[in-house]
């Protein structure tokens, strides 16, 4: 089957492009964000195949998985006119938490009855106002990374991309007191000049944008894994951390509380109490490295990659059928 897609999050499409299908993703001459093509820096088999706006005009296309509200236009345009949901089956991945005017805010395909959205987390899912348009859950899948830790560095590790520009969504004004706790390693892109940002010393705050093989590396040396972001959808680097074997300190916001259970880290709505477990595995390395095995055990039975893909394929079955 051929599936249609924009190479939008790279780390959520390494694990959908997993499955057994033929994957298009558009590609520009300037590789501009309609046009980004294969990924760079995340390893995505040959089965993720590059075309051009031109080439798609003629190419049969089994689904279109759109992602972003101007992608229905620009499908149809690229496709010679087919229109997604009509002419070819589409479904809608919204990847995002609402924003604006929460809970009342409205989906930009709400209403549709040719399209069904497909939300990655049941909290989405619940704030997201769809109307009458038909919706499912398909939750998170991870490539699993391999159970990598070692926690050998008493610091706490945080990925997080455009931490200044995004602030409260993400925590970044809680880092301060939290950096009083743990040393913090902070990932990502955007993250350059954030200690000077915070008037943090250089030693409690360190930054890095590094590709997907190195961060996991990185972040399995740290002790644990700190999640202050406030507002958003589920991040995969909490996944990801899980799967690597770290605790997770995470606040009890949107999807966390479902994907963090007892005994895999610490959960709250107080940094103060995020702040007190740091301080504990700091000083308890036995205590953080077996939270941390029941973390990955977790991740494993929840968001394993069998998992995803299995749910996936169901869905792609009854909409092509």
């Amino acid at each position: 089957m051929n599936i249609l897609l924009w190479h939008v999050h790279g780390s959520w499409t390494t694990a959908f492009v997993q499955g057994p299908h033929t994957y298009l993703v558009p590609v520009t001459p300037g590789r501009d964000p309609d046009g980004l093509g294969r990924a760079r820096t995340f390893s995505w088999p040959a089965s993720v195949r590059e075309v051009t706006p031109g080439e798609l005009r003629d190419t049969p296309v089994d689904l279109v998985v759109l992602q972003r509200p101007h992608e229905p236009e620009l499908a149809e345009r690229w496709l010679g006119g087919r229109r997604p949901g009509r002419d070819v089956p589409a479904l809608y991945l919204e990847h995002n938490a609402p924003d604006g005017d929460v809970p009342d805010t409205r989906h930009p395909c709400a209403d549709r009855a040719d399209l069904t959205i497909v939300h990655v987390t049941h909290f989405n899912r619940l704030f997201w106002d769809c109307g009458t348009t038909r919706t499912v859950v398909v939750e998170h899948g991870i490539v699993d990374p391999g159970h990598r830790y070692t926690g050998r560095l008493a610091r706490a590790a945080v990925v997080v991309n455009e931490p200044v520009r995004r602030a409260r969504y993400t925590g970044t004004d809680l880092l301060p007191a939290l950096a009083e706790a743990v040393p913090l390693d902070v990932f990502g892109m955007g993250t350059e000049g954030l200690a000077g940002r915070l008037a943090l010393p250089p030693d409690r705050c360190r930054t890095a944008d590094l590709p997907q093989s190195e961060l996991h590396t990185a972040m399995a040396e740290r002790r644990m894994y700190l999640h202050p972001v406030r507002w958003t959808s589920l991040g995969l680097s909490l996944l990801e951390a899980m799967h690597l074997g770290l605790p997770v300190l995470a606040l009890a916001t949107t999807e966390a509380v479902e994907a963090v259970p007892r005994g895999a880290g610490a959960l709250s709505t107080r940094p103060d109490v995020l702040a007190r477990a740091a301080r504990r595995y700091l000083h308890e390395p036995e205590a953080a490295a077996a939270d941390g095995a029941r973390a990955r055990q977790a991740a494993l039975e929840r968001y394993g990659l069998k998992r995803f893909l299995a749910d996936w394929e169901r869905l792609i079955t009854e909409v092509c059928s």
